[in-house]
């Protein structure tokens, strides 16, 4: 979320909110139309209230308005002096003081919007940056965004502020809000509830914003079932970010679209019409088809059984037929290699000298999770022991297999070397030199 955004809502926050007081204060002081809400009655107050609020340096103001609460604990102006104190130092840069005062003001009113606003926001980003601290800041995030939108149910309009200027706070605040607790439910992979509340938060704000765009598009990828809407907010996302990063994430919306339509059919039409729209949000009846879903492992083991000999698959098609379920193709497969020597390259899940458990399929390899007993014809010794995640060329005879889950048991297992080559397991030979005295 741009830094802007909070200065701006509490620079906002803090001039109509000047105006408003300056309006209950005019009114005791004197003034013909007096304005409704709390007015200060003691002369010294006002003086020391009005002198304070109008002062253009914000580090001047923060140390008058701390003088007026200390002078006037019991003020009605507490709850908007704590607000200006609280924007005047976040004026300053002074960060601490800034969250420090926001939470003196939830003290004096747990609905005060722009404090909610302020740590809404804050600990949304603290999120972001990760660190020991993340759940605690994701957990703050949340609390204080859902207490916002609640309190923004609540909030009317102040007197003083225009009904536009009223919508736009309501909206910027809300985007805020949402934003927290959207970021909050995407950590914890609640895709539909991340969805749920960035679609509002993006819907709320008046400038296309990237740190919501961009978890939107996240969440309606990430999730199971896929929202095509995710394609269009990606290229969104991509059109705000900046240098490499704007390919990254189109990178990332093609990847996921093949994978949802079954080829990038289609994809750059997606891209120039995002492009091309000025919203944020794609056109009704906005849709991406997907693919029609792969056939079955029993079906694709028929195929397969059908179009190629056996003994010319490679492990990985050997594996999906004979746990496919089809046990006519997984009996035709397995009596033409039972029996078989056969050479292979696969990555090693773990090693001791009598046997290795391996990874022969790419899900396998994936997941570190063996497919392959292989028991060797002679212990390795431990100079030529495979290290665990490398992959190592080896020689085994097919024995048996169990289906579910899957697993491949091999006997008279031999280590090859680069060329395919017997690795031999006989320690080197020590040459004695004999000393001859003459």
């Amino acid at each position: 979320m741009k830094k802007s955004l909070i200065t701006l809502v509490l620079v906002f926050a803090s001039a109509a909110l000047v105006q408003q007081s300056m309006a209950q204060a005019a009114g005791e002081a004197g003034q013909t139309q007096k304005k409704s809400g709390p007015e200060i009655k003691n002369p010294a107050e006002y003086n020391a209230y009005v002198n304070a609020i109008q002062q253009q340096n914000p580090k001047q103001k923060a140390e008058l308005l701390e003088a007026f609460l200390q002078t006037y604990p019991s003020s009605v102006m507490k709850e908007d002096a704590l607000v200006l104190l609280m924007a005047a130092y976040q004026q300053a840069g002074e960060a601490q003081k800034t969250l420090d005062t926001a939470q003196r003001v939830l003290q004096t009113n747990p609905d005060n919007v722009r404090a909610l606003a302020l740590l809404a926001y804050n600990y949304r980003a603290a999120a972001g940056a990760g660190g020991p601290q993340m759940p605690d800041n994701l957990a703050k995030a949340k609390q204080y965004g859902e207490q916002g939108l609640q309190a923004l149910q609540k909030m009317t309009k102040p007197e003083g502020m225009s009904a536009a200027d009223f919508t736009k706070f309501h909206n910027e605040t809300g985007a805020i809000f949402d934003g927290a607790v959207g970021f909050a439910a995407l950590q914890a992979k609640d895709y539909a509830a991340a969805q749920k509340d960035f679609e509002q938060a993006v819907s709320w704000e008046s400038q296309p914003n990237i740190a919501d765009i961009y978890p939107l598009a996240t969440a309606d990828l990430e999730a199971k079932p896929l929202n095509p809407a995710g394609f269009w907010f990606i290229v969104k996302a991509a059109m705000l970010a900046q240098g490499g990063t704007q390919q990254t994430i189109l990178d990332y919306g093609k990847k996921k679209y093949v994978r949802y339509h079954g080829s990038d059919d289609g994809w750059d039409k997606v891209v120039n019409d995002a492009k091309a729209s000025s919203s944020v949000l794609p056109p009704a009846g906005f849709t991406v088809a997907a693919a029609p879903p792969p056939p079955s492992p029993a079906q694709q083991a028929a195929d397969l059984v059908k179009t190629k000999n056996p003994t010319q698959m490679s492990f990985a098609e050997w594996e999906l037929i004979l746990s496919s379920g089809n046990q006519q193709a997984a009996d035709t497969v397995w009596s033409a290699i039972k029996g078989k020597a056969v050479k292979l390259i696969a990555a090693v899940i773990s090693a001791e000298p009598s046997t290795l458990q391996l990874a022969g399929s790419d899900d396998d390899i994936d997941a570190k999770k063996s497919d392959i007993t292989l028991h060797m014809t002679k212990p390795i010794p431990s100079r030529l022991m495979p290290q665990a995640g490398t992959m190592q060329a080896f020689q085994g005879t097919l024995e048996s297999y169990t289906p579910s889950p899957f697993m491949m048991t091999m006997s008279d297992g031999i280590l090859l070397d680069k060329n395919g080559n017997p690795i031999s397991t006989t320690a080197p030979a020590h040459h004695t030199t004999t000393h001859h005295q003459h």
